[in-house]
């Protein structure tokens, strides 16, 4: 059996195809490598995947191909004829980039998610799970956030674009009988991070010796959520295909459709984080405290309660142990 993971060189794709691979499973990864972060990281991510599938006897196939190429995604999924899942976790991330760039959203997010819709209804894909976000919740003030909340008034483009993503996945599985599982991401932190969220920048300036900036005065919180614990959630649904239901979204649907949370369940203060990383660095950082910004919400909270209930798992590792975790992986791959 083979699995096919899009975005397969970024931070959750990488983490997944290796859980897959650790497990005994097959991955097909697809990646266009562009450039909104380091591509050295990128590829470094698979550059590790393919070390470890040769450890474990395992085969990795990789393919550099962009989601808006159908032809290419078409010829990709026919050469496998035993893919039967597909995990679609490529696309133009980042809240703050999609108020400076909203084109490539478009491009990414929008018609790079109507390609794959296609080629996984016309290669009869047996469970198809994406990616969403927790930005889809908006400006919410009912906390914690729950699946069946309102979600149709977005703060940015980038979660205007997840929401859509959402809408889209719906009507494939109503009218193609998908099964299709959407999982709202929460923040989420680790080793081999993306370099443009908060983790990654803190640390680094700490490192440097240059000022960190503190938007909302410091006053926001978080679900941060570990790698690790995401990944097990995303592996587990992997083997359990979202089927029929009365209700989701508070709504009666006729469509094989889940959309879940996957969260800590534990938000914490952004000063907390802060002040947890630098122990961790045993450095204090240099801070810079400043209003709001466009696009960014005071915050976010997880219910996991559908997901927990589903699969049988609810993350949970420590923000402590995480942030450990994380900043040994720094400061080795960073050296």
């Amino acid at each position: 059996m083979h699995v096919l993971v899009t975005g397969a060189a970024g931070f959750i794709g990488s983490a997944i195809s290796q859980k897959l691979l650790k497990n005994g499973i097959d991955v097909i990864g697809i990646d266009n490598l562009n450039s909104y972060y380091d591509q050295s990281l990128k590829i470094s991510r698979l550059n590790n995947i393919q070390d470890f599938s040769k450890n474990k006897k395992t085969n990795f196939n990789f393919f550099k191909c962009d989601i808006q190429d159908k032809n290419s995604l078409d010829s990709i999924f026919k050469s496998f004829s035993d893919l039967s899942i597909v995990i679609h976790l490529a696309a133009q991330a980042g809240v703050r980039h999609s108020i400076e760039n909203p084109h490539a959203y478009f491009n990414s997010n929008l018609l790079g998610f109507g390609n794959i819709l296609e080629v996984v209804r016309e290669n009869k894909i047996n469970n198809f799970i994406f990616a969403s976000s927790s930005s889809v919740y908006g400006g919410n003030s009912e906390l914690p956030f729950e699946e069946n909340q309102n979600v149709d008034n977005p703060v940015s483009l980038y979660a205007a674009t997840k929401k859509s993503n959402e809408l889209m996945a719906y009507s494939y599985s109503h009218l193609y009988k998908i099964p299709t599982t959407g999982l709202r991401f929460f923040t989420v932190y680790g080793p081999w991070g993306r370099p443009d969220m908060a983790p990654m920048i803190f640390t680094k300036a700490i490192l440097e010796n240059k000022k960190i900036q503190i938007f909302n005065q410091g006053k926001m919180r978080r679900d941060f959520t570990f790698i690790d614990d995401i990944t097990e959630g995303i592996f587990r649904c992997c083997f359990k295909p979202a089927s029929y239901q009365e209700k989701s979204l508070g709504k009666d649907l006729d469509a094989p459709y889940r959309i879940f949370n996957i969260g800590n369940g534990n938000p914490i203060n952004l000063m907390d984080f802060v002040n947890l990383l630098e122990k961790e660095l045993n450095q204090e950082a240099e801070k810079v405290f400043l209003n709001m910004q466009k696009g960014d919400v005071v915050e976010t909270w997880a219910s996991t309660l559908n997901l927990q209930n589903w699969i049988d798992y609810k993350p949970e590792t420590e923000i402590e142990k995480g942030i450990k975790e994380f900043v040994s992986w720094y400061k080795n791959y960073y050296k």
